[in-house]
Formats: structure tokens, sequence, C-alpha cells
């Protein structure tokens, strides 16, 4: 999955960061006065704070820890048909070939999920307030997950980051710094992790001790030498202690977190597509509607349920997740304020939809990628799911009719057909 605005009485980040250098070392070309070491550390903070993140943290531009792993991850087909991440491998294992000469890697984390809407799992409130589905519905609707439901957090946190950038770089000018949103080839999480933003848990998303999960990743990879003078690389909000980070044990070279012995994303995840700490992907509902292009298993179609775009079922159990146990501060950006993909979308509609209505109804969301055929596909597996136990004439007509349009895209019209073989009408 994947914002503070400024605030009045915001807690401070309390970055602390340094520069490895001594003053005299810094270029001749910095506005005099130079930047002091503890400068740094002020006008990061600053600058980050000024632009609303939640979080913020330094880590060192190291290779990735767990290559061989990635490596066998790939070569055993678990990110399906991500082709992208076997791109420009060796860059995404070293930030180095990211970016020549890096030296540190500044992370950010932005929030998406106001505290009042998001789900305990005890509690099984759905997200918009309204009774589950039912016989009498007149129309089902299909789940976005929440990332989605707001403006496009990519457009939101690279123009806020390219703007930091910049101001960094008014202030080291002969430094590069170079902002990063997850379309780039990074390895976010575990430079997250490194920075003290939190630690992976068990679903492989990154968990902060205080807000959750619910985070929005960006870096900055700069050449400039940043450490922290305590040695923990750490942004929390209102934490004099920082973020947890995962016991990495030499010895046996396993790395442990602070999930305990819970194991509610593995048991609730639909798919059975969670291992501790490890995920493969071909089977994540998220995958399936987001990322996989091709027809889905009919197989996954039950497990799917209402999602359509998206899926944060491991994330809606999380107890970091709790209502109960997130701060009202610093709350989510603005801009990722839930719009109409909230409260779900019609399926019978989007059975209808044009290509200018999918246009119209993911415009400036990061939906907007979807292909109309694939939130299509997503539909029928959802209209199937509730048809299977209730009765929609109009819907399940609309299903016959796509089944046998010849016009209809054959992605939507083949997985018409899957969904009424499972419905023993094919």
């Amino acid at each position: 999955m994947p914002p503070a605005d400024r605030i009045a009485g915001q807690m401070p980040l309390n970055l602390g960061f340094m520069t490895a250098s001594p003053p005299s070392s810094l270029p001749p070309s910095t506005p005099a006065p130079g930047p002091q070491p503890a400068d740094v550390a002020a006008t990061i903070e600053r600058l980050a704070r000024a632009e609303g993140f939640a979080l913020a943290g330094v880590a060192p531009a190291q290779p990735a820890n767990r290559e061989e792993f990635f490596r066998h991850w790939l070569q055993t087909g678990q990110h399906g048909e991500m082709a992208y991440l076997a791109n420009h491998l060796e860059v995404r294992l070293d930030p180095k070939r990211f970016l020549p000469g890096a030296k540190s890697i500044l992370c950010f984390a932005d929030r998406y999920a106001e505290k009042e809407g998001v789900r305990s799992w005890e509690l099984g409130v759905r997200e918009d307030k309204t009774p589950a589905p039912g016989p009498q519905t007149p129309s089902p609707r299909g789940r976005v997950a929440r990332y989605a439901w707001g403006d496009d957090y990519h457009v939101v946190m690279k123009k806020r980051l390219f703007k930091l950038a910049d101001a960094m770089r008014a202030h080291w000018p002969n430094e590069t710094f170079r902002a990063a949103v997850d379309t780039a080839p990074l390895l976010e999480r575990e430079h997250a992790a490194r920075a003290g933003l939190g630690w992976i848990g068990k679903h492989t998303l990154l968990i902060h001790p205080q807000l959750g999960s619910w985070l929005l990743l960006g870096e900055i990879v700069t050449t400039l030498e940043i450490r922290n003078r305590a040695g923990d690389c750490v942004a929390g909000p209102g934490s004099q202690s920082p973020a947890l980070p995962p016991r990495h044990d030499q010895k046996t070279g396993k790395t442990s977190s602070h999930c305990g012995s819970c194991t509610r994303c593995l048991d609730a995840c639909p798919t059975s597509c969670i291992e501790p700490y490890r995920l493969n992907a071909s089977r994540c509902v998220s995958y399936l509607t987001l990322e996989h292009r091709s027809l889905i298993d009919p197989a996954f179609f039950p497990q799917m349920g209402a999602w359509i775009a998206g899926c944060d079922i491991c994330q809606e159990v999380c107890p970091f997740n709790n209502p109960l146990r997130l701060p009202d501060s610093p709350p989510p950006h603005p801009r990722y304020k839930p719009r109409d993909l909230a409260a779900g979308l019609d399926l019978l509609e989007v059975l209808n939809w044009s290509a200018a209505d999918r246009q119209t109804h993911f415009r400036g969301s990061t939906l907007k990628r979807m292909k109309l055929e694939m939130v299509q596909r997503n539909a029928l597996i959802a209209a199937g799911n509730d048809l299977a136990q209730h009765d929609h004439p109009a819907l399940r007509a609309k299903v016959r009719d796509l089944a046998t349009d010849d016009n209809a895209h054959p992605l939507v019209r083949d997985t018409a057909r899957q969904v009424l073989i499972r419905l023993g009408q094919g």
C-alpha cells in the first residue's frame, strides 16, 4: 500500500541529521556563512516539515541486504507479470547505480488514512459506514483500496520532493539530489527501515510503531553525506525515542521485527499469499486487480471478493492500525482526502463504462493507469461473487451480454464466460 499537513502545534520531526564532514570541508561555493553540521539537522527538518511529511529519516546509500532472496524471488516468478521489477535489477539493488556517488538516502512518508476512517479489525465496520450488500440492494459495489481514495500520491509526493530537493540544492549546490517515488528502481521499504521510519512487518509492508502501516514512501538520494548524531537516523511524530528498526542477527543472518507472535495478516489473507516477511505477489489480490494484465485464474475468483482495485485486508487486521492506537497528529495531507472512490464503484455502471467514463472517474487518481478492460474484468469477478449469493437480474443479464458480445474486449468477454461457468450457467 501507499500524510501530514502543516498544523498548529505539530510535534517536531526530531531528525537529528548531521553531515559526516566537518564545516571546513564544505564546498567553497556554499553560500556564506556555510551550514554548520548542527544546522543540517535544523535545515532538513524545517524543509521536511514545511512540505507536510509525517515521517522523515536518513539511511546510508548501501546495497540491498537481501540480494540473493530478491533474485530468487524473481527467478521463481513470484513477481507475476510485473516484469519491470526485473528490469534495471542491478540499479534496484544498489542505490549508487541509481545515482553515481550517492552517499545518503533521505526517506519520507505520508499518511493516507484518517484515524476515523481506519477500520478496526475487531469492529468489522465497512469504510463507508453503510450496511453490507443484501438481497434488496439494487446494485452491489466494488471495493477500492484506501491508497487510491484521494489524489494520485505519485503526483502529490513528487511535487513536494522535487521542491525539497531544490531547496536542499540551494543549500548545498555542489551536491546532487534525485527525488523518487515507488516507480523508481529503489527498494524503498528496505531503505525506509534503515532510516528508522519503522520495520518491515510480516505482511512485508513498513510499520511505524505509532502510525501503523498506512504510509506512502518517497526518497531523495543524494551525494551529500549525512549521518545522525545519535546513530539512529529517525524522525517520529512527537516521540523522543526512534522508531524501532528490525533486529538483525549477524551470526544467523536472520532479521526479526516487532510483530512478535501475531499472525493476523497471514491468517486474514484471502489467497494465502503471505508467509512471514515474504509475499508471493503473483497470488496477491492487489496484484491481481492492479498489475495482472491478462485473464485471472478462476481459482482466485472467490477469494477476490468485492475488490476491484487493490486490497487492504492485511492492513485492516494489523493491530498497529487499530484506530484506538493512532495519534491525532499528524493528519493525512489534504490531497489524500477521500473522494467518491471511497464508497466503491457500482459494478453495473462499471460494466457499462466507455473509455471516456473510465477517464472521468479516475481523473487525478492513481487508478488512472488501469485500463478499461482491467477494471471491467475485475468488476465481472466481483459481480460473480455477489451473484453467487444475491439475485441482481440486471447485473446477471449484463454478464450474459458481455459473454456473447463479439465487440467486447477479449479480456472482458472471456472473463464474463468464466464467471458464468462458475455460476453454473456457462
